[in-house]
């Protein structure tokens, strides 16, 4: 029998800190998940599902796109999406993390440069570290720190392709990147703009297709969609020019070796992006409910909204943390208590996420709670 003990101890010390984590059954009004315009339980999108089964669209897909699992379903997405974020092509993949994994260690190159934004999703980095090309942190949306670093790497006689890694929303602090001015940077130096949607699409944008709407399917422009947010279902979409999505079909093992997502799952997605165009008054919805938000939290806590569905509440310590978390779920509040190393040390917080899961009435009654919560503990 193999020793546990080593990871045991691992465990305790996570506890010591604050910091272990474990599953629990969801309860209380969902303030802290990703399903901002509340499509997950939609009707619509059961409905397309309950008709794809009654005809027979098989469950799973049998293997991987390369072998028999290129169902039709997936062709369908893809074409819908391209038409839809205006790229010239799009690839299907079976979630945000396999996706950003998949690109940034396929794309860039053994003699290329990625510059990620130093609070870029874990796959994100995850995937530079998987990879063959030089990586480099830049400072928090610092557009002059990305172009230094650019010219101080070609000073050093680089003459690879660079890749800018951003997210459009960030996921842990709901501030927005610079896009005009990174995507200028990123022309000045026929450098790839690799943008993250995650938390954007489907809440901004026309028709809801993200921040980044306005350059995406330029030639040197990757963008990821994620279908397991805003839009409801799981999986993710990542556009780009032709080649590199034959390049990826090619040469990315995520891909080539990962069983093809569900068809079923495909047609969610695309039921979800008709859902954006024909329901608008779903991305009006949540932003009156954002603004609500904002006006209660610096109201009754003091903290400064974001600007987004995205609100976080920095309290520092990792305990004082998961404390106050526990306080608003035992008042029915399913409220996320995010520690490190998810976000950097000393920034413990708890992060709000505004859905139309929920009402003005809760959202008054969560600050209400949240303001007693932080002056008791």
């Amino acid at each position: 029998m193999p020793a546990l003990d080593v990871f045991e101890a691992q465990l305790g010390g996570l506890a010591e800190r604050g910091r272990l984590r474990a599953l629990a059954p969801r309860a209380g009004l969902d303030f802290s998940s990703n399903d901002y315009l509340g499509l997950a339980a939609s009707r619509r999108i059961g409905g397309v599902l309950a008709a794809a089964l009654a005809r027979g669209t098989p469950i799973g897909a049998g293997g991987s796109r390369l072998l028999r699992g290129n169902a039709p379903e997936h062709e369908q997405l893809e074409q819908a999406a391209a038409s839809f974020f205006h790229a010239e092509r799009t690839l299907f993949f079976g979630g945000g993390y396999t996706a950003n994994f998949a690109l940034f260690s396929t794309l860039p190159q053994s003699a290329d440069l990625i510059l990620a934004d130093e609070l870029v999703h874990a796959s994100t980095r995850e995937g530079m570290r998987a990879g063959r090309a030089a990586t480099q942190a830049i400072a928090h949306n610092d557009c002059g720190a990305f172009e230094d670093g650019i010219r101080a790497w070609r000073n050093r006689g680089n003459r690879g392709r660079v890749w800018i890694a951003i997210e459009s929303l960030y996921s842990m602090d709901g501030d927005r990147a610079p896009l005009g001015e990174l995507m200028a940077v990123a022309d000045r130096h026929d450098a790839f703009l690799m943008i993250d949607e995650a938390h954007a699409t489907g809440v901004f944008g026309p028709d809801g297709r993200g921040l980044a709407a306005a350059f995406e399917g330029r030639a040197n422009v990757i963008v990821m969609h994620t279908c397991g947010k805003a839009l409801g279902g799981c999986g993710a979409l990542v556009s780009a020019p032709r080649v590199l999505c034959d390049f990826v079909v090619n040469r990315c093992r995520p891909f080539i070796y990962s069983t093809a997502p569900s068809p079923l799952m495909a047609l969610a997605a695309l039921e979800a992006l008709a859902i954006l165009k024909d329901e608008p008054q779903r991305r009006t919805r949540l932003a009156a409910l954002v603004s609500r938000a904002g006006e209660a939290c610096a109201r009754r806590c003091g903290v400064t909204a974001s600007g987004s569905q995205i609100l976080p509440v920095v309290i520092g310590d990792d305990r004082r943390t998961v404390g106050i978390a526990a306080a608003l779920r035992a008042r029915g509040f399913d409220v996320g208590g995010v520690r490190p190393p998810t976000v950097p040390a000393g920034t413990a917080r708890l992060r709000i996420s505004v859905t139309l899961n929920v009402d003005e009435a809760a959202i008054s009654a969560l600050f209400d709670a949240l303001a007693d919560a932080l002056e008791s503990a």
